[in-house]
Formats: structure tokens, C-alpha cells, sequence
């Protein structure tokens, strides 16, 4: 193995990384979510998106200022420089837990796409069929993931851009259609705001996981050439994909089909390609549906395995999890992770279907209690800084305090929300389990 043993290889491009961001925020969330947040808000709910947005981008550039002062650090390294041992092992652990989860849920979502060709295969052997070709992949040189992530990336983004023009002709009445598209669905069921503003909150929830993954970027810019460069530009270019990938795909969606009449049965995407009239429109929507989830488990197995190698050389997680083979993978972390993919599977096969909407819930505040660590990191670091950087968040500390006030009221207000309780009462357990190993292991740290 030589003196990589400990050393991840930087084998990730630029081109890489920008989709690598891109792909974790286009999954599950936005093709299958949006028809939760729909019923739950109504055409409000893009005003849920474009604040979940606003504060995405906070984020983002709070850790790329951070990433361009230490070029060496991932996520997981700057909230153990900025809160030392224990915090830094109660975020990297939920956050490790909330990639397992979102894995599952996607390779479940996987299965079930391709049960719409092979009806006659069980769900839990497709999606294991699933599991194994993004786990092979995970094995090979960075570079591959990177390149497949790219590809994938790239399904999803012509898709969308597709579904943004066919809707648009569908709207203007250029395009014939078999439904009443029309602007006038923005306000004729129950108004812009149907459930009120407490809908347009309640929604927050599945905004958030939807744009979970896009801080991916910090766990990947270890393994980045060029990262100093890279980052402002990934960073900045952010915004914009919102409202492009997520805001006008939802108000395409409000004015084509009447928010009420959205089905949650099969994504809002196919029925509207449905509505178009296009031969073989749905299996096209079923084939980029299933790219989408690959593409968002493929980052999954990327970063837990990359959480366990970095959390190990700071003695948050088994030494055993630091060594690396001669490719510069992280052999033991994915096959941990493996494992648990494969329990989590047979385990959602076992129980009933709302057991995918549970876990929905849960990566939602894991989501929202690292960007939290994120921004306090930043706000504590700056006055450490040696050199200022030339990337910086703007109106600082102001937006920064912004940014963590908005989050912490959302997360408050999911918790006292009588419908994640479930989602509420797993996160709480597991918070208090991991502060009460965060204690007993920085003891036995001590020890030694």
C-alpha cells in the first residue's frame, strides 16, 4: 500500500464536484417529494423553497470561505477544529446515520421504479440488484464515482430542463393537452396560500431533505484538484439552480394539474409528461426517476464511507476505518456500510409501506442540525482566521446569525409539530444516545 495508507487520492475534477452537488440535491426530494410539499402547501410552497434556498446558500458559502482557509479540512475536520472533540462526534455520527437512511430510502425508491418494468420481481431483490451496482462502483478509483456521478447529473438536469420547456408550451396553450393548464390554477383552489401559512411551514420538512446533499461539496473537497478555485464558483452558481431545478418545476407542476388533484401515488413529473401526450413519456420520466435515486445512493455510500475515514483519524470512529488500498478508497467504511444497507433493506421489505414516509422525516433534521453546526463553525472560526480568505460570506456575522436563527426556529418548530412524531421522537433518542457516548468515549480518550 506504500505511504498512501492514510491518504485519500484527489482524483475528483472540477466538472466532478459541481455535479457531485447538483446530483445530491436532485433526488428523491424533488420528484417524489414535490407531491408531499404540493398537498401540504399548495402553490405556497415555493415561497418554502425559495427561503429553504436563501439559507442553502448561507450555508454553502459559509463553508466555502472555511474550505478555502483550510484546504485540507472536510466538513467533519472544521467542526472538530471549531468544537473539539464531542460536538464534532454527535454531527458526524447523526450525519453518517442520515446517509444510511437516505441510501435506503432511495434504493427502496429504486426497486420500486423498476418493479413498473418487471412487475413480477420482488421489490427487495431489485432493490438489492440496485444496491450492488452502486456499491461496485464505490470500489473503484474516485475518479469513476465521479464520472458516473457527472453522467447521471446529467440525465437529471436535461430532464428537468425538458419538463420546464414542455411545461411552459403546455401553460401558453402552444402544446395541446388533455387538462385544463392554465395560471389561473395558482389561486382557484383555496388561493395562493390553501392551508395558510402553517401549510407553507409544515412543508419546510421535506424542502430541507430535498436540498440535503448539497454540502456534500465539504466532504468531498479533500479530494478535489484545485479545490481553493473550484468552491467559489460551485458556490455561487448555487442559487441559481434552485429556482431553475426546484421553483420553476413546482409552478410548471401548480399550473398544469390543480395542486389538489396532484396524486401522491406516482411522481408529479410522470403525470404531467402523461398529460403531454408524448409516446413513451412515462418510461423515459421511469428511467430518469431511477437514475435520480441511483445517483443520490451513489453519493450516499461516497460520503459515509469518506465520514468513517475522517472521523477515524480524529479517534471518533475505529482506527480501522483510516486505512485506504492502493486506489485511495476507503475499503472498510463501504463495506460497513454495505452492511447496513443490506439490514435496512430487509428491514423495509419486513415492515409495512409507511416505514419510507418515517424515515423521510428524519434525514430532514439531521439536515438542518449540520447546516446549524455549519454556520456556528464559521462564526467562531473567522476571528481564528490568519489571512482572510478572498471568498467570504457577505454582511458577516449578520447573515451567518440570520442563517442559524431561521434554521433553529424551523427545527423548533417540526419538533412540536404533532405530525413528525415519530421522525421527532427517533432523532431525539438518537441525539441522546450519541451525547451520552460522546462523553463516555472523550473519557476513554483521556485514558489512553
Amino acid at each position: 500500500m506504500g505511504n498512501n495508507q492514510h491518504e485519500l487520492k484527489r482524483g475528483l475534477l472540477p466538472r466532478h464536484v459541481q455535479f457531485i452537488a447538483l446530483a445530491g440535491m436532485i433526488g428523491t426530494g424533488i420528484f417524489k417529494g414535490s407531491s408531499d410539499t404540493l398537498n401540504m402547501a399548495g402553490p405556497s410552497v415555493v415561497i418554502a423553497y425559495l427561503i429553504g434556498g436563501l439559507l442553502l446558500f448561507i450555508v454553502m458559502a459559509a463553508l466555502g470561505e472555511m474550505a478555502i482557509v483550510y484546504p485540507n479540512l472536510n466538513v467533519q475536520h472544521l467542526i472538530y477544529k471549531a468544537f473539539g472533540f464531542q460536538i464534532s462526534y454527535i454531527v458526524g455520527w447523526l450525519y453518517w446515520i442520515n446517509w444510511i437512511i437516505v441510501i435506503i430510502v432511495e434504493l427502496i425508491a429504486g426497486g420500486s421504479f423498476l418493479q413498473y418494468w418487471f412487475p413480477d420481481i420482488p421489490l427487495w431483490l431489485l432493490s438489492i440488484i440496485c444496491a450492488a451496482f452502486i456499491i461496485g462502483i464505490n470500489l473503484f478509483q474516485v475518479k469513476y464515482y465521479g464520472e458516473l456521478e457527472f453522467w447521471f447529473a446529467g440525465i437529471k438536469i436535461i430532464t428537468l430542463t425538458a419538463f420546464i420547456i414542455l411545461g411552459a408550451l403546455l401553460l401558453l396553450g402552444v402544446f395541446p393537452s388533455s387538462t385544463s393548464a392554465s395560471f389561473a390554477n395558482y389561486t382557484a383552489y383555496g388561493g395562493f396560500f390553501p392551508h395558510g401559512i402553517s401549510g407553507t411551514l409544515s412543508a419546510f420538512l421535506v424542502v430541507m431533505f430535498s436540498y440535503g446533499g448539497a454540502e456534500l461539496i465539504g466532504v468531498a473537497v479533500t479530494e478535489t484538484k484545485d479545490s481553493e478555485k473550484v468552491l467559489p464558483k460551485i458556490i455561487k452558481g448555487t442559487v441559481w439552480r434552485v429556482i431553475i431545478f426546484y421553483v420553476f418545476p413546482i409552478l410548471i407542476i401548480c399550473g398544469v394539474i390543480p395542486w389538489n388533484q396532484v396524486s401522491s401515488e406516482e411522481s408529479p413529473f410522470v403525470q404531467v409528461f402523461g398529460f403531454s401526450g408524448l409516446p413513451g413519456a412515462a418510461h423515459v420520466m421511469n428511467f430518469v426517476l431511477l437514475t435520480a435515486v441511483l445517483s443520490a445512493a451513489n453519493s450516499g455510500i461516497y460520503a459515509t464511507s469518506r465520514l468513517l475515514f475522517t472521523m477515524s483519524q480524529t479517534g471518533e470512529a475505529p482506527k480501522d476505518f483510516s486505512k485506504v488500498t492502493k486506489k485511495g478508497i476507503p475499503l472498510n467504511g463501504i463495506l460497513v456500510t454495505t452492511l447496513c444497507i443490506l439490514v435496512g433493506v430487509f428491514l423495509a421489505y419486513l415492515t409495512p409501506d409507511q416505514v419510507i414516509s418515517y424515515l423521510m422525516t428524519i434525514p430532514g433534521f439531521t439536515i438542518l442540525l449540520l447546516w446549524i453546526s455549519i454556520c456556528s463553525a464559521q462564526l467562531k472560526l473567522r476571528t481564528q482566521y490568519e489571512n482572510q480568505p478572498f471568498f467570504q460570506v457577505k454582511w458577516h456575522p449578520y447573515t451567518t446569525i440570520f442563517a442559524i436563527i431561521a434554521l433553529s426556529l424551523i427545527f423548533i418548530s417540526f419538533i412540536f409539530n404533532k405530525q413528525n412524531i415519530i421522525g421527532t421522537t427517533v432523532c431525539i433518542v438518537v441525539l441522546a444516545v450519541l451525547t451520552i457516548l460522546s462523553f463516555m468515549m472523550k473519557k476513554s480518550a483521556h485514558r489512553k
